[in-house]
């Protein structure tokens, strides 16, 4: 199974590159599924009905999300009645929408999608361990799903690790996001997880984090409010990683992407 992970969607830049190179990389690729961060997507702040239907529209199997999960208010409604959105797993119960997700690929496998956010320098949740636990144990690898992709959407490098470690083994892919800064530690753990610390953001990269720059620098050197943060609206870069998953639903070869400027590139030359 090929499949492709990217990372945060931010702004309109990130939205264009997704919606622009994301068909015709499905098709060279050979993609069997593609999940895809969204909760940027909405001028930065969370994700909208029609957003969200433009990047299942554009290949997306699954649109993943994180903090900002409902800060679009109509998030609150749709999210009931599309399948292919999932927020962390362990909001608190009774929150809308759905923590996991099964998608069925072209030729008929099973993908177990899982988003779950973490606890350190973030709002308290519940335990994403615990929740994570509770949505492999019903829909286990091998047995109900041919594959398992993990979004641990949380700052701390240390707590994104010990989930991969912690699920080493028993997933196809821990990756990370929410930092909108990819990182160079893409690997197979010694159990045959895939595993990514960030997977980086789809956006401009002209920026900080995906915004303009001018008020977060002003921000941090003055320390007095100011004007909302706004998108960068420079070119966007796709980011993300590739993961090739054998018959058994665990790794054997992952490479990062990265397509646009002011990156170095990076490709899957196992699939080119």
């Amino acid at each position: 199974m090929r499949l492709l992970f990217l990372g945060d969607v931010v702004g309109r830049p990130g939205r264009v590159a997704v919606i622009e190179q994301l068909p015709g990389l499905r098709e060279r690729w050979r993609l069997d599924c593609v999940v895809v961060n969204g909760e940027n997507a909405a001028g930065g702040f969370g994700i909208s009905e029609s957003i969200c239907d433009e990047l299942i529209g554009a290949g997306a199997d699954a649109v993943t999300l994180g903090n900002h999960s409902f800060d679009q208010r109509e998030a609150m409604v749709f999210i009931a009645r599309q399948p292919r959105l999932v927020r962390p797993a362990n909001y608190p119960p009774g929150t809308p929408g759905r923590g996991a997700t099964v998608i069925e690929t072209r030729d008929g496998a099973r993908v177990l999608v899982v988003n779950v956010m973490g606890r350190v320098f973030l709002d308290p949740m519940d335990d994403p361990f615990a929740a994570v636990e509770r949505e492999i144990s019903a829909c286990p690898l091998g047995a109900a799903a041919d594959a398992v992709v993990v979004d641990v959407h949380a700052e701390a490098t240390s707590e994104k690790q010990a989930m991969g470690h912690y699920l080493d083994g028993r997933v196809s892919l821990v990756v990370g996001t929410h930092t909108h800064t990819p990182t160079a530690d893409h690997r197979i753990l010694p159990g045959g997880t895939a595993y990514m610390s960030d997977a980086g953001m789809c956006g401009d990269y002209d920026s900080v984090i995906g915004m303009q720059k001018h008020e977060p620098i002003r921000r941090m050197i003055q320390k007095t409010p100011g004007s909302r943060w706004e998108v960068a609206t420079g070119e966007g870069t796709l980011s993300g990683l590739a993961v090739e998953i054998g018959g058994n639903g665990l790794a054997t070869k992952v490479a990062a992407v990265r397509l646009g400027p002011n990156l170095e590139e990076s490709r899957p030359t196992f699939w080119e």
